[in-house]
């Protein structure tokens, strides 16, 4: 069974709230309130997959202590740039 559009979205946002670290709740929340509904399906995946991320890890590619993965590396960027124009 195919999942409908607006119930992936629903489902990446409310994942993106419940991470496990408040810091990671806040920025990935953010990001997703503002960028997840104008996304193609090709963003929405790599996105899904980025969740599945440890949150330590995302949270050190994200402030720029470690480099992320080759194919996060454009996505944790507008993270990071989100992050810091909302000084989240």
């Amino acid at each position: 069974m195919t999942e409908l559009p607006e119930h992936r979205i629903k489902r990446l946002a409310m994942r993106s709230m419940r991470r496990g670290i408040k810091e990671m709740d806040i920025i990935l929340s953010a990001y997703a309130t503002e960028n997840l509904a104008k996304m193609d399906d090709a963003k929405i995946t790599l996105y899904d997959h980025l969740l599945d991320e440890n949150d330590q890890d995302l949270y050190q590619w994200v402030t720029g202590q470690v480099v992320a993965p080759d194919k996060f590396i454009q996505m944790i960027a507008e993270i990071s740039v989100q992050m810091q124009s909302a000084k989240v």
